[in-house]
């Protein structure tokens, strides 16, 4: 069955499912006719090197889709709209087994000013080691993003993704595979949308995977940022931890909705997550679920937590004393709050390029 055809033979989304608690299927919809999927453009891809003049040997972005088969654990109202809608727009990232680089490679998707749809493929091989930077920009109403694939065995990646179009609602997907003992950083940069919807499913199927599901989120205004993150054990001996740090602003919501399922005979499985929320107005909202279900008896540990709090007084007297004005004081502690996620996500250079980032933003904001 076709894309198109399989989402249209599918019951609307039922608020008491997890995912949709917070963000009704309306709401991300491009049009709210939920029978109706629209026309819509093709994003620009760029493929470049942070480091100036660094040849890309062994990874590429190809056109078309190969070994691109959603997750059975994914949700598919949300997959089948994308690969609908993203019509002809289907790419491959494609990594060379034993690809590495030093620098961090950094995936541009430029969705215009229009409403925008892409289904992209991660086909890595075997053994590489390299950073990612999957940037989204633009001014596009909405803008849905697909991506499936594999990581192959033994490779080390630090994936970070960064929504930050300026307004308009982001729908993403992220259905992955993790393969016998890859290591993965997975990292979530958002803040820009006026509305993000992110599902983001990840299956530990193979012996020894080691997954860190890492999420900075800044909201102000009237922003709603939704992430649901669900991490699936199948394989004995693998490993995975959550940490979520939201701080939202104005009159914005954040929503982090974790599950973590590991299933019967994941032995010497190891799973965790938590969720900060930093709340800095007093109409901003900040809801976090962390769910587990664990089959399994024989496992290292299961565990979850979650924490929501205003900013610290005693931290700001703190560096008001040491010359800071109110605003500079409050500023600083939001960018230490979420440079404690973004710190984990790669390695010194890619953390400096990420700071930046956030401080951009932080500048924009406010603006």
């Amino acid at each position: 069955m076709d894309a198109a055809s399989l989402y249209k033979s599918l019951d609307e989304p039922d608020r008491a499912d997890h995912l949709w608690r917070y963000t009704p299927w309306k709401r991300v919809h491009p049009s709210g006719d939920l029978n109706e999927i629209p026309s819509v453009a093709a994003p620009e891809i760029t493929l470049t090197c942070l480091e100036d003049g660094v040849a890309l040997v062994g990874i590429s972005v190809e056109e078309a889709v190969v070994g691109a088969e959603v997750l059975p654990e994914s949700d598919e109202v949300t997959a089948s709209f994308i690969r609908a809608a993203a019509g002809r727009a289907v790419y491959t990232l494609r990594v060379e087994n034993n690809f590495i680089a030093s620098s961090p490679i950094v995936l541009g998707i430029d969705t215009g000013d229009s409403a925008c749809a892409l289904h992209l493929t991660l086909d890595i091989g075997r053994n590489c080691e390299f950073e990612l930077i999957t940037q989204i920009s633009g001014a596009a109403p909405w803008t849905g993003f697909l991506r499936t694939g594999r990581i192959g065995d033994g490779s080390i990646l630090n994936d970070v993704v960064i929504g930050y179009t300026d307004s308009g609602t982001l729908l993403r997907v992220d259905s992955i595979a993790i393969g016998r003992d890859a290591q993965v950083k997975a990292g979530t940069v958002s803040s820009g949308s006026d509305r993000t919807k992110a599902d983001l499913r990840y299956k530990m199927g193979e012996t020894g995977g080691h997954l860190n599901v890492l999420g900075s989120i800044l909201s102000a205004n009237d922003m709603h940022l939704d992430h649901h993150v669900e991490i699936h054990h199948h394989a004995p001996e693998t490993f995975s931890r959550l940490d979520w740090h939201s701080a939202c602003g104005g009159n914005s919501r954040t929503v982090g909705t974790g599950m973590l399922r590991v299933a019967k005979g994941a032995r010497g499985a190891d799973a965790g997550q938590l969720f900060h929320n930093l709340l800095l107005s007093e109409k901003a909202e900040a809801d976090s679920i962390p769910e587990l279900e664990v089959s399994e008896h024989n496992v290292v540990g299961c565990g979850h937590g979650t924490a929501n709090g205003p900013v610290d007084e005693e931290q700001m007297f703190y560096l008001e004393t040491r010359g800071f004005d109110t605003q500079e004081a409050r500023d600083t502690l939001i960018a230490a709050f979420l440079n404690s996620t973004l710190v984990e996500m790669g390695s010194e250079t890619l953390h400096h390029w990420l700071s930046e980032h956030l401080q951009d933003e932080l500048e924009d904001l406010k603006s």
